[in-house]
C-alpha cells in the first residue's frame, strides 16, 4: 500500500471575471448544496463547511493539493470518501471545469469524483525545476499513477476527453488492473511518433494547423503571447454549435495562466512529430504504446456530432476493445468537450460502464 499524504486545501488567489454562472447555481442549490457540505467531510454525516473564498473555482469550492510523483497536483474532489472511484482528465485547452456539472450527478450517485489539473494547468505544479517540462503521452499517464498511487486509491474508473482520454486509455491498456472501466471520448487515443510520421490526407492535414504551428519558434512564441485568444479560436473551431459564454471561457482560461503551460503543450505536440526528444525513463512504455495494445476493461466510447477536431470514426477504433464495450454517439450538436456540453449523458455513461 502507497504511503498516504493527507491533501491539503488550497486558497486560491483572488481572480477577477469569475461571476456566478448557471453551473454554480445549479451546484450551489438543491442536491448540490448538500453534495458540497459532504465532499471534503469524508464518510459519516455531512457538517457545514466554511464558505469557500473569493475567486473559488465555480462549482467546486476549495481545491485539494496532494504531492504525487513528478507534480503537487491541485485538484477538486466531490462525493463519499468510500464511494467508487473515479478519476475524470480533461484535456488541452480546456481545464477541470468541464467537469463542473458531472461531478455532482456522479457524487449523488454514490462515487469518489477526483479531478486533478494535468501539469501545466491550473494550481498543479512540479516539485522540481530540475524536471523536464514533458508533455508526451507517457509522462501524463505517469502523472496520473502517481495522483491514484498518493491517494492510495487501487482502482478507479478513468474518464475523459482529448488529453485526457489517450491519457485514461493508456491507463486501461497498460494497467487495468487499476481501472475498473473507461470511458473515452473519441475513442481509442493511444499514439506513437512512428504512426504520426505517416503523412495524411490534406483535408486531415488541415485540420492539425495548430501542431505544425507549434513546430516552429513563432507559434511557440505565439502560443505564449496569445494564449487565451488561441484557445478561444480552438474552443470555437473544436465545437462549432457550443454557445459557451465569455464567463464559462474565463473561468477556463485562468487554468492556462500556469507557468508551465505553454512549455508542456509545445512539447506535447512536438513529441508527436519527432521534434522534441521525450525522456529516457518512458521509453519502455512508449514501446508499448506503440504496439497499440488492446483494451479489455469495461469500456463505453462517445463521440459528438458535431466535434470539430480531430478524431477517428467509431468503426476504426472498436476492435481495440476486447472486453464489454458499447459506443454512443451523441446528437444535437455536441462537440469536442463533451463533458461541458453534454454532462448528463457523460455521467450516465460512468454510471453505465459497472453494468456492461
Amino acid at each position: 500500500m502507497p504511503e498516504l499524504i493527507t491533501p491539503e486545501l488550497i486558497t486560491p488567489e483572488p481572480k477577477t471575471g469569475d461571476g456566478i454562472d448557471a453551473t454554480r447555481r445549479a451546484w450551489m442549490t438543491g442536491a448540490g448544496a448538500l453534495l458540497a457540505a459532504a465532499s471534503f467531510a469524508g464518510t459519516g454525516p455531512a457538517r457545514a463547511q466554511p464558505a469557500a473564498p473569493a475567486g473559488a473555482p465555480p462549482g467546486f469550492g476549495p481545491l485539494k493539493r496532494i504531492e504525487a510523483g513528478d507534480l503537487s497536483v491541485a485538484f477538486a474532489e466531490a462525493g463519499p470518501r468510500d464511494g467508487k472511484p473515479v478519476l475524470l482528465l480533461h484535456g488541452w485547452p480546456y481545464d477541470i471545469h468541464s467537469y463542473a456539472e458531472v461531478a455532482p450527478i456522479l457524487a449523488a450517485s454514490g462515487h469518489r469524483v477526483l479531478i486533478p489539473y494535468l501539469r501545466g494547468y491550473g494550481e498543479t505544479r512540479f516539485r522540481s525545476q530540475a524536471t523536464p517540462r514533458n508533455g508526451q503521452q507517457a509522462a501524463l499517464a505517469a502523472d496520473a499513477l502517481a495522483f491514484l498511487d498518493a491517494l492510495a486509491v487501487e482502482r478507479a474508473l478513468v474518464a475523459g476527453y482529448d488529453w485526457g482520454a489517450r491519457t485514461a486509455c493508456i491507463l486501461a491498456a497498460l494497467s487495468p488492473e487499476r481501472c475498473t472501466g473507461l470511458v473515452s471520448v473519441s475513442g481509442y487515443l493511444i499514439g506513437s511518433q512512428q504512426a504520426n510520421a505517416m503523412p495524411l490526407p490534406p483535408k486531415a492535414e488541415l485540420q492539425w494547423w495548430y501542431q505544425f504551428y507549434f513546430a516552429t519558434e513563432r507559434g511557440r512564441e505565439g502560443y505564449a503571447r496569445y494564449t487565451r485568444d488561441f484557445a478561444r479560436l480552438i474552443w470555437e473551431i473544436a465545437s462549432p454549435r457550443w454557445r459557451f459564454d465569455d464567463a464559462t471561457f474565463a473561468r477556463s482560461a485562468a487554468a492556462l495562466e500556469n507557468p508551465d503551460h505553454v512549455a508542456v503543450s509545445i512539447h506535447n505536440y512536438r513529441w508527436r512529430l519527432g521534434l522534441a526528444e521525450g525522456e529516457a525513463r518512458f521509453d519502455a512504455t512508449e514501446r508499448k504504446l506503440a504496439a497499440f495494445p488492446t483494451i479489455a476493461v469495461p469500456t463505453i466510447t462517445l463521440e459528438g456530432d458535431a466535434n470539430g477536431a480531430p478524431h477517428p470514426q467509431p468503426s476504426a477504433y472498436a476492435k481495440m476493445f476486447t472486453g464489454p464495450y458499447a459506443h454512443r454517439t451523441l446528437t444535437g450538436g455536441i462537440g469536442h468537450n463533451l463533458p461541458q456540453e453534454a454532462p448528463r449523458t457523460f455521467a450516465q455513461a460512468v454510471v453505465d460502464v459497472d453494468a456492461l
